[in-house]
């Protein structure tokens, strides 16, 4: 009788300093494109710049060794490789618009990518146990309510919360909905093929729809009342795994969508330099989406090569529009290559989610992988004419300090938890069982085991 033997997960340490090293790599070939296109020669600091990102993307690997051995390999050098992109792109632009070193903003990128990894390496030191920010969930709601209603303060006209919200609304649609779920899972009525939710339980889709539209009609921000009211209901949908759910979410975002459309002047603005940016009329407000489109249109394929372009041309090239400086100058593909990080580095939250073993868990993980997903196709989608633009930043890569220190928190949680989902457990090691996920080693020649009950 054949009994399958206990098997060790590895920890994939070693995977993960391997394409660290890549990651690296990547971002120093990057930079020494623009030295040999700018003067002929690499750069004199090339080295400096790497040792300081690799010291970085280093201690964060170091954290994991040592307090989060089975964390999810691959996502550290995908942020790190986006990180390093996209400080590449935000030094060429400092030298095509003749910025010295006081006046750099890549070097104040640097700064902010430096205590994003020290945010993420506290987050891995102080967060021993994703399940603890449970205690935390309507805390969270309190604090992310305030930021997001912020810039309603007379004195502030300006929205300043930037991407850490959705870490605090995330932990709280998780927290939320883990309590909840079973009765938002309860049926109703069908309707042809749709079994809707009973009508008592559309309370909290009600309160959050309102919310994004007060956002959007009083804040005058597409993105952040976009990314609340989708972040929640695809929470909602993988916590109660109701299809409902998405169909009533869709419908009534097009339907606040569309009353917005009609009575905002805000978002009036925003759908006519989306349907016509070509029309005169509309030639001032859609100078900057135009000239991204020409870019990227310029570039091609294969693009123009770094620093053989013009993306300076596009007003906030290296924030809102930086999606469209990489399209000009390193082409579809380049483009394409980059989507695909952000693919990857959404679906190993997902992936992430799936594997841990407590449902707060899973709903963090997969909340905060549709967070990141949602954000770049908001922004991809608008600079390239698929929806309306939205004022959203490229996670990682667009010029910003607190969009930049958020992400990686984001990070250093997905980490943790990725660690929670692949670190063997007393379901698997306590009864001699294969880890989950693991390829399962049978030896036919293994003695007899009584295994416990």
């Amino acid at each position: 009788m054949a009994f399958v033997a206990a098997v060790t997960p590895r920890t994939r340490r070693n995977v993960e300093l391997a394409l660290l090293v890549l990651a690296i790599g990547v971002g120093l070939g990057a930079y020494a494109l623009v030295g040999i296109a700018q003067n002929g020669s690499v750069p004199g600091d090339m080295l400096s710049y790497g040792g300081g990102m690799g010291l970085l993307a280093l201690g964060v690997h170091l954290v994991l060794r040592w307090k989060a051995a089975y964390a999810d390999p691959v996502l550290l050098p995908i942020a790190t490789a986006l990180n390093g992109l996209g400080l590449v792109v935000i030094h060429r632009l400092d030298l095509a618009k003749h910025r010295d070193v006081a006046s750099s903003q890549a070097l104040r990128q640097l700064t902010w990518t430096a205590l994003g990894v020290v945010a993420a390496i506290a987050v891995l030191l102080w967060v021993r146990d994703h399940r603890a920010l449970r205690r935390y969930t309507y805390t969270a709601m309190s604090v992310g309510l305030a930021l997001l209603l912020l810039p309603l303060v007379p004195g502030l006209g300006k929205n300043i919360n930037g991407a850490r919200i959705w870490i605090l609304l995330t932990i709280f649609f998780a927290g939320y909905l883990v309590t909840a779920r079973d009765s938002l899972s309860l049926v109703g009525r069908k309707v042809l093929w749709l079994q809707l939710p009973r009508a008592r339980d559309l309370g909290p889709l009600i309160v959050a729809w309102l919310a994004s539209l007060g956002v959007l009609v009083f804040e005058n921000d597409l993105g952040t009342s976009l990314l609340f009211f989708g972040l929640f209901v695809a929470l909602l949908y993988v916590a109660t795994e109701r299809t409902s759910w998405i169909v009533i979410g869709l419908l009534m975002f097009f339907g606040g969508s569309f009353a917005a459309w009609t009575q905002v002047a805000h978002v009036q603005t925003r759908v006519a330099i989306w349907l016509h940016p070509f029309d005169p009329a509309n030639a001032d407000r859609a100078y900057q989406l135009l000239q991204g489109l020409y870019g990227m249109a310029s570039g091609g394929l294969l693009g123009t090569g770094l620093d053989l372009g013009r993306p300076d041309l596009v007003p906030f090239a290296e924030s809102d529009f930086i999606v469209a400086s990489l399209g000009e100058e390193l082409g579809l593909t380049g483009l394409f290559a980059v989507l695909m990080l952000y693919a990857l580095l959404a679906e190993r939250g997902l992936r992430t989610a799936i594997g841990v073993r407590d449902g707060f868990g899973k709903l963090l993980a997969a909340g905060l992988a549709f967070s990141i997903a949602l954000q770049v196709f908001v922004v991809v989608g608008g600079v390239t004419r698929v929806i309306p633009l939205t004022g959203l930043t490229t996670p990682f890569m667009a010029y910003g300090g607190s969009s930049l220190l958020s992400n990686w928190v984001i990070v250093g949680l997905l980490l943790r938890i990725s660690d929670s989902a692949r670190r063997p457990g007393p379901d698997t090691a306590a009864l001699n069982l294969p880890f989950p996920g693991s390829a399962a080693l049978v030896n036919p020649d293994a003695p007899t085991e009584v295994v416990p009950a």
